[in-house]
């Protein structure tokens, strides 16, 4: 089921936020590259909506753009992908950079993103390459941009786990892409930049 949801941005730690709809908190699984554009605390925001229903969980999927919540759908249509690979898809390279990859069929480039090996990047290639045209990215709804967390080296890491990375690779990944200052989102941006390169 896809829909959109209005409110407040009551919580944020990747890979999860909750939104406050007048009174009720509705709490969500995100990539990165929503968190990177979300508005700080307390401020408005207009999500587009995944909800997934399997017999033992409820999910709920939020996304910035139109364009990450079709990829991660699309992505999910891939045998043997699931939501956590798309999320880490999302969270590691743009929608128009994935796109790109499958069209030229850069199996290399795909296998860099975490939990995707050499013959889940094939069946994406192979299953996707016809659909990669129509991947844009879609319009941002307005948003601001966030506050430094308290401590944006270690939210990093954990959220670098979340996305599949083992805790030492994503301690080494979040330090060296960090510089004083820097907040949470573009810790782990650099960090994933860096991963791809």
């Amino acid at each position: 089921m896809i829909g959109r949801l209005r409110g407040i941005v009551a919580y944020k730690a990747p890979p999860w936020l909750v939104v406050d709809v007048n009174g009720v908190g509705y709490e969500l699984e995100a990539p990165m590259s929503t968190f990177y554009d979300l508005p700080e605390l307390g401020r408005e925001v207009t999500l587009y909506t995944h909800y997934s229903q399997k017999e033992d969980s409820v999910s709920l999927y939020g996304f910035l753009r139109e364009g990450e919540r079709r990829l991660f759908r699309d992505v999910q249509k891939v045998s043997g992908i699931g939501a956590k690979i798309a999320l880490a898809v999302l969270s590691g390279v743009s929608v128009e950079e994935f796109a790109r990859m499958v069209q030229a069929g850069d199996i290399t480039a795909l296998t860099r993103i975490p939990g995707i090996g050499k013959k889940t990047a094939e069946r994406m290639v192979l299953e996707l390459r016809d659909r990669a045209a129509q991947f844009g990215a879609g319009g941002a709804l307005p948003t601001g941009s966030g506050p430094a967390p308290a401590d944006p080296l270690s939210d990093a890491t954990v959220a670098l786990q979340q996305l599949g990375y083992k805790p030492a690779e994503a301690a080494r990944m979040a330090r060296d892409a960090f510089n004083e200052g820097d907040d949470v989102a573009v810790v782990i941006r650099k960090a994933l930049q860096s991963a791809l390169r």
